[in-house]
C-alpha cells in the first residue's frame, strides 16, 4: 500500500488487480462526480491503457507501474506551462536516487533507455476560460516486465530488461507523488 507524506495527493488510494485504465477510471469518477482530490487508482494490469495522441498503453505483465492520480488545481493555465516535461523530469530524478540509474527524455513525455520506450506520462486537464479547474497525470512505467508484444519489442523495454534490477514500484510512485507535489507548490499552484 503507498504510504505518501503527501499533505493532499495519496489520501485516497485505490489499488485494481486489472482495470481497463486508470486514467479512464479518473474521468468516469468525474462525470459521476464521485472524485476526491489527491485520489490515486493504481493497478497490476490495464486492459485499454490511454497513451497520447489516442494511442494505447500496454500493461501487458503484472509488476509494472501504472497509475493516474486527479488534482484540483483552480489556477490560470499558464502556471501549469511544460508541467508534462517536469513531470518527466521528475521520474527521471526518482529513478536516479533510488537506483542510480541514468534515464533520458524523449520529448514531451516519453522516458526512454537506449532508444527504447520505457515508461511515459499522460496528462489532461479541464480549462474553463483561462482557469485550469484540475488535472488528471498518468503515468505508466514498464519497471519489472520481462517480455514484450513482437509489434512493440524493438522500440519498447524496461527497468529489467536494461538493468537487471527488481525496483519497487511502490516507492517509486510514492517519491513521484510527493515529488510533483513539491513542485506544483513551488509552481504557487497549491498551498
Amino acid at each position: 500500500m503507498i504510504k505518501t507524506t503527501s499533505e493532499i495527493n495519496g489520501k485516497k488510494v485505490e489499488h485494481y488487480d486489472i482495470i481497463d485504465s486508470t486514467q479512464l477510471e479518473i474521468h468516469r469518477r468525474i462525470k459521476e462526480n464521485k472524485i476526491e482530490d489527491g485520489l490515486i487508482i493504481i493497478t497490476e494490469k490495464q486492459t485499454n491503457g490511454k497513451g497520447t495522441h489516442g494511442r494505447v498503453w500496454h500493461t501487458d505483465e503484472k509488476n509494472n507501474i501504472a497509475f493516474s492520480f486527479y488534482k484540483e488545481v483552480n489556477c490560470k493555465s499558464q502556471k501549469l506551462d511544460g508541467i508534462t516535461i517536469e513531470l518527466a523530469q521528475i521520474v527521471l530524478d526518482v529513478f536516479y536516487k533510488l537506483y542510480n540509474i541514468k534515464l533520458n527524455i524523449k520529448f514531451p513525455n516519453d522516458i526512454v533507455y537506449n532508444n527504447k520506450k520505457l515508461g511515459g506520462i499522460l496528462t489532461e486537464s479541464k480549462i474553463n476560460g483561462e482557469i485550469t479547474k484540475y488535472i488528471v497525470v498518468g503515468i505508466g512505467i514498464n519497471t519489472n516486465q520481462k517480455r514484450f508484444n513482437k509489434d512493440i519489442e524493438n522500440i519498447a523495454s524496461s527497468i529489467k530488461n536494461e538493468f537487471n534490477i527488481k525496483v519497487d514500484n511502490e516507492k517509486i510512485i510514492q517519491q513521484i507523488i510527493e515529488q510533483f507535489e513539491i513542485k506544483l507548490k513551488e509552481r504557487k499552484v497549491i498551498e
